[in-house]
């Protein structure tokens, strides 16, 4: 198989996932790359692109095929994820959210609702959101109150959800609400249209990274949502959170590898190219360690993010580990693409290179699907139980 330069030579488990990982990244250069920069700059989602990654069956990868899913592993997933994002981070972000937003239905729903809703969900053409946060509940997502009253065959909504990526755009939400006062056992899961009354999206938020990714508040005034929309049992949504975010937490950890990924291979070609004292900066010690440094984080985090996505695959514990992948990957993107800017000095500071907007853009990796902070949380009280 031949290799694209700058590209990862990677050990995949079958044929077939090599044959999509060349597909990805024709798409990912051909496709994808080259737009980045300009849509950054306007703000603007790329949802044709992201549809033609639709058409293509990178959109539902990871679940079943018979739902219109790639019957891919984790394993396999993520490394198109983090293709992707070597190339355009917004879109990989984009791939993974509406993979979250898919999960309570594709892990959770009962064999009516996943064959009602997944294919058009998996197919390509739908893009999703997922809807957890609110202003005054991100770490403690069980403080959320966005409620749910049952009249009937229905809920009425009322609340306002915060953070959310797809805003405005997304064809559903995976939402999750207040059914009782059960602290995290009063908190259930339901699955909204986005055409549906009463539901809107606030301004896009002014993000200093991602601004052709949408992020808004969703607000929610008396939405009628029907009983069979709800994705699990009630009080089941906030282990059906917990479950998605773990699996999410995967795919933010390979966002960052690709990343990081940019990051260096912009630093490397710069570093090959920039002459100071009569030679290549590169053959300077203090650079070439620094990229050194770089590449090793890299390759560790990828190393990480796969041992835990094999985990999943063999059906196996995973969630500490995915939560060390994402914070060790995600620290791993900022301290990467910082050092790139360093590598290229005032070149780097400026709009004109990427290696700005990719550090821009890493900030947030170690904000989303649970803070860092969070995540050493969520390790610590792991190892508190192993010991």
């Amino acid at each position: 198989m031949t290799t694209a330069p700058g590209s990862v030579h990677r050990l995949l488990p079958t044929a077939e996932a090599e044959t999509l990982l060349e597909l990805t990244r024709e798409i990912a250069i051909e496709e994808l790359e080259p737009l980045a920069a300009a849509y950054e700059e306007e703000g603007r989602f790329p949802r044709e692109q992201v549809a033609l990654l639709g058409r293509s069956g990178l959109l539902g990868l990871p679940y079943a095929e018979e739902h219109g899913g790639g019957g891919q592993p984790y394993e396999v997933y993520l490394q198109v994820v983090e293709e992707l994002a070597a190339r355009w981070f917004t879109v990989a972000l984009s791939v993974a959210v509406h993979s979250l937003s898919c999960f309570p239905v594709a892990m959770f729903g009962t064999p009516a609702q996943q064959a009602r809703w997944l294919p058009d969900m998996l197919g390509g053409e739908w893009l999703g959101a997922y809807a957890l946060s609110e202003a005054q509940s991100g770490s403690d997502a069980a403080a959320l109150t966005t409620k749910a009253v049952r009249q009937g065959d229905t809920y009425v909504v009322n609340g306002t959800k915060a953070w959310i990526t797809h805003a405005g755009l997304a064809d559903f939400y995976a939402v999750m609400v207040r059914t009782s006062d059960d602290g995290p056992r009063g908190i259930s899961c339901l699955l909204v249209d986005a055409s549906t009354p009463g539901l809107s999206a606030g301004a896009h938020e002014r993000k200093m990274g991602l601004t052709g990714s949408p992020t808004a508040s969703i607000m929610l005034d008396d939405v009628r949502v029907d009983s069979d929309r709800r994705v699990g049992a009630e009080g089941q949504g906030f282990s059906i959170a917990l479950a998605a975010l773990d699996a999410g937490r995967l795919g933010i950890a390979a966002c960052s590898v690709g990343l990081a990924q940019a990051a260096l291979r912009a630093a490397v070609d710069f570093a090959k190219h920039r002459e100071q004292f009569g030679r290549a900066i590169l053959d300077f010690q203090g650079i070439g360690f620094m990229l050194a440094d770089m590449a090793t984080a890299i390759a560790a985090g990828r190393a990480l993010y796969l041992d835990a996505a094999r985990r999943k695959d063999a059906g196996l514990p995973y969630s500490q580990h995915a939560a060390m992948a994402k914070l060790f990957c995600s620290d791993a993107a900022m301290k990467v693409t910082t050092d790139a800017v360093q590598v290229l000095g005032g070149y780097g500071y400026v709009r004109d290179y990427p290696v700005e907007r990719y550090m821009r853009e890493a900030k947030v990796l170690q904000i989303f699907e649970g803070t860092n902070q969070i995540q050493r949380l969520v390790i610590s009280r792991h190892i508190a139980k192993e010991v």
